[in-house]
């Protein structure tokens, strides 16, 4: 049952982002509105629902196949896009520097502090 609400969770978060860019023309893919706006409600009730949790984690073992197809029409469709080699390699590496960013900024503020770490810090403020 837990795993079966986990998934209706991120169903309704995915029909909530394909109703936002339907409605307002977003130019992203509803599944990434869906789950940032499922970020930002959990951000905001402070934690994760352990359903979600338990859903999320064989997804993400998944992940790699999901991410599969777009990348090998990359090499059907690359000459297209010759001339814009430079946007296309800037926009990897900011993107790829913003996203590291992001998800070490989440971690810190959400994963819980090692009693080491957490000594330190009460050792520094004496």
């Amino acid at each position: 049952m837990s795993v079966l609400r986990g998934f209706l969770w991120l169903l309704v978060f995915l029909m909530l982002g394909q109703a936002l860019v339907r409605l307002f023309h977003i130019p992203m893919p509803s599944g990434v509105i869906g789950m940032l706006l499922l970020t930002l409600w959990f951000g905001y009730r402070g934690g994760m629902n352990a359903d979600v949790v338990r859903i999320s984690q064989p997804l993400i073992a998944m992940l790699a196949l999901l991410i599969m197809p777009g990348v090998v029409e990359i090499f059907f469709v690359a000459d297209q896009f010759a001339d814009q080699w430079t946007a296309i390699l800037t926009a990897l590496i900011v993107g790829t520097l913003l996203s590291v960013l992001s998800s070490l900024l989440l971690m810190r503020r959400y994963l819980p502090q090692s009693t080491a770490e957490s000594d330190l810090r009460s050792a520094d403020h004496e």
